[in-house]
């Protein structure tokens, strides 16, 4: 059990200077991130390890977290990387068979600043009328000059956030990137195997395709397309990851393109494989984020309900086939709240992408078929 003091104050400053009192949740200290808010009600532990959420401060919509604790086997990675963490009615007790220690405990034991007690739905109806943007929480001897018992100098943390960097423009991946190779083993036999590109990978993507036969060769987001190669793939795999599209380098991606090389791209894979064929990617207002997010397969006309985490989109007609250098492209999958582009094809070399999670943790599993797609389109390519 972590020891802190009962009930320490604590102070959520947004750049635009709206602000918010409440308690420390975690560690006490002071963090910056850009405020997001996601909107599942449980899956908070898959969520704060999943490395696409580097950098971001999380705002949970659902009132009451914690309650389920943090157990040893669902994590994503091998550390929790939200910046910060907010919620409204923290668990004063966990209560789950699996549970091995307490969100409070595991968020303080990471050094991971949060705040509790808040009003968040008024701060998520807030971010959703003015967009994301740069946040900071303080709590303890950060409050102000290093002193507990200094007033509160909202000006003086205004100014610290609005001197944070933005999310737009930043280059986040080789911070969350494995900086060795590694192997994934297929379950049972070997069918396939897939140099996936580490963007940010989630260790369950690895598995769904490791479950399916494939043998998942992990590569740092640096590799060169000798690295990728020298593996003998059946199939490239691009998957999630954090920060701004625009700041990627696309020689890889487009190698594989050029070779005929089966790709599947999730997430920040989408949008990089939407670079790679020419078109731009822009900054949502306040993004997708939670696991209920509504998402049409426009071939087959299904709607899926999906797990999101995205601040970028691509910017491709919605209702045209496009040229680009590599044969036709279509988008696939369009997102019912606001018509944002989810998905593409290529009509003519075997490759497509989500802008979702398909690996379903947490939940739902609509869409891990999306997996046995890729697998479809290795097979199609041997024979």
């Amino acid at each position: 059990m972590i020891t802190r003091p009962a009930a320490t104050p604590a102070f959520l400053v947004l750049e635009d200077g709206r602000t918010f009192r409440g308690r420390a949740y975690g560690a006490v200290g002071k963090t910056f991130g850009e405020a997001v808010f996601s909107t599942g009600m449980t899956g908070y532990q898959e969520t704060l390890t999943d490395p696409s959420y580097h950098r971001q401060v999380v705002v949970m919509t659902a009132p009451h977290v914690g309650n389920t604790g943090v157990n040893d086997d669902d994590a994503e990675s091998s550390r929790i990387w939200v910046a910060g963490y907010v919620v409204r009615d923290p668990a004063r007790v966990s209560s789950n068979w699996r549970a091995r220690r307490s969100l409070d405990d595991e968020l303080a034991a990471q050094g991971v600043v949060g705040i509790s007690g808040i009003d968040t739905r008024a701060l998520t109806r807030h971010l959703r009328e003015r967009g994301v943007m740069r946040v900071g929480i303080f709590s303890g001897s950060a409050l102000a000059g290093g002193s507990t018992e200094s007033p509160i100098d909202a000006g003086t943390l205004l100014a610290e956030v609005r001197r944070a960097p933005e999310m737009t423009g930043a280059d986040l991946v080789g911070q969350v990137t494995t900086t060795q190779p590694y192997v994934v083993p297929a379950v049972g036999t070997r069918r396939f195997t897939v140099a996936a590109i580490d963007l940010g990978i989630k260790g369950t993507t690895s598995h769904r395709m490791a479950e399916r036969g494939i043998e998942v060769h992990v590569l740092p987001a640096d590799a060169t397309v000798e690295d990728v190669y020298t593996v003998v793939p059946d199939g490239v795999f691009l998957p999630n990851g954090p920060g701004d599209p625009g700041t990627a380098d696309l020689t890889v991606i487009r190698a594989v393109l050029e070779r005929g090389t089966p790709l599947f791209g999730i997430c920040l894979g989408n949008q990089l494989l939407g670079r790679a064929l020419g078109f731009s990617t822009y900054k949502l207002k306040y993004g997708h984020r939670g696991i209920n997010q509504p998402v049409q397969d426009r071939s087959t006309g299904k709607i899926e309900i999906t797990a999101h985490n995205h601040g970028f989109a691509v910017e491709a007609p919605l209702d045209a086939v496009s040229g680009t250098p590599y044969g036709r492209v279509e988008v696939s999958h369009v997102c019912l709240n606001d018509d944002v582009v989810e998905g593409l094809r290529l009509l003519d070399r075997p490759a497509f992408s989500v802008q979702y999670h398909p690996e379903a943790a947490a939940g739902p599993h609509d869409a891990v078929h999306l997996f046995d797609r890729f697998v479809s389109l290795m097979e199609s390519q041997r024979a």
